[in-house]
C-alpha cells in the first residue's frame, strides 16, 4: 500500500500531468472503475464458494452412499452366516 508521502507525490504528478479540469473526471473514472472491480471480485467469490459448497455436498453423498453400501453388504454377510449356522445346527441334529 501507498504512504501518505507517496500519495501526495502521485497526485502531484497526476495534478501537472491532467491538469485540474481533468482530475474530478479522472477521478469519477477511477471510482466506478473501482466499483466494478469489487463487484466482480464479489461475484467471482460468490461462485468459487458456491463450487466449493457442491463439491463437499458431493463428497458427502458419496460418502453416505458408500456407507450405505457397505451396511447392506454387511447385513448380508451376517443374514449368509446366520443361515449357515442354522443348516449346521439342523443338519447335525438330522444326522
Amino acid at each position: 500500500m501507498l504512504s501518505i508521502p507517496h500519495m501526495i507525490v502521485v497526485f502531484i504528478v497526476v495534478l501537472v500531468v491532467f491538469g485540474p479540469q481533468k482530475l474530478p473526471e479522472l477521478a469519477r473514472g477511477l471510482g466506478k472503475l473501482m466499483a466494478e472491480f469489487r463487484k466482480a471480485s464479489t461475484d467471482f467469490k460468490s461462485a468459487f464458494e458456491e463450487e466449493m459448497r457442491e463439491m463437499e455436498r458431493q463428497t458427502l453423498q458419496a460418502e453416505r452412499k458408500k456407507a450405505a453400501e457397505a451396511a447392506v453388504a454387511s447385513a448380508a454377510a451376517a443374514e449368509t452366516s446366520a443361515a449357515s449356522a442354522t443348516e449346521a445346527s439342523s443338519g447335525g441334529a438330522l444326522r
